[in-house]
């Protein structure tokens, strides 16, 4: 794996059930035809398990080991326990710095550049309002909104990528 400088991140945020995850399994194939190296980091904030009972990395984890990785000619994933949560910078620094954009899933609170998307039919207000100091960088949604950042439909998966390229790239 190349190393290279740290990549751009952008957070999709959103209140539950708003479709962050649709969005972002749309918007992941647009950028890769586009040419980019696309990686992603889910916020999970009531843990996981990722192992499964009876597998051998299972078996290593049950038994004590700290850092479990499992490799294959094709991919590796890493069980790493930690002391405290690490912040997106450090899982970037660790893990992305070969990708040339990494999309978070949530994540709302680091910092980064966003895009909230909205459903009106899951929630009657966003995340944030008009005239609020945020790390907005546009919103997406199935109705028209007055925002100071730019509304897109939440469907228009191409201009939300020109947005992300014009934003972070000088292609």
């Amino acid at each position: 794996m190349e190393k290279s400088a740290i990549p751009p991140v952008i957070s999709i945020i959103s209140k539950k059930r708003s479709g962050k995850t649709t969005f972002i399994v749309k918007l992941i194939p647009e950028l890769k035809k586009r040419g980019y190296r696309v990686g992603t980091l889910k916020h999970d904030t009531h843990g996981f398990e990722i192992d499964h009972e009876g597998k051998d990395t299972y078996k290593h984890k049950q038994a004590g080991s700290e850092t479990v990785v499992i490799s294959s000619p094709w991919k590796i994933s890493v069980i790493k326990d930690v002391s405290e949560e690490l912040t997106v910078d450090e899982i970037i620094q660790n893990y992305f710095t070969d990708m040339d954009i990494v999309i978070t899933e949530g994540y709302k609170n680091a910092g980064k550049p966003q895009i909230e998307i909205f459903r009106s039919s899951a929630h009657t207000s966003l995340i944030y309002r008009k005239g609020e100091q945020h790390p907005l960088i546009a919103v997406a949604s199935d109705t028209k909104l007055d925002m100071d950042v730019p509304v897109y439909d939440i469907n228009d998966i191409r201009g939300m990528a020109d947005l992300i390229e014009k934003s972070f790239f000088s292609r």
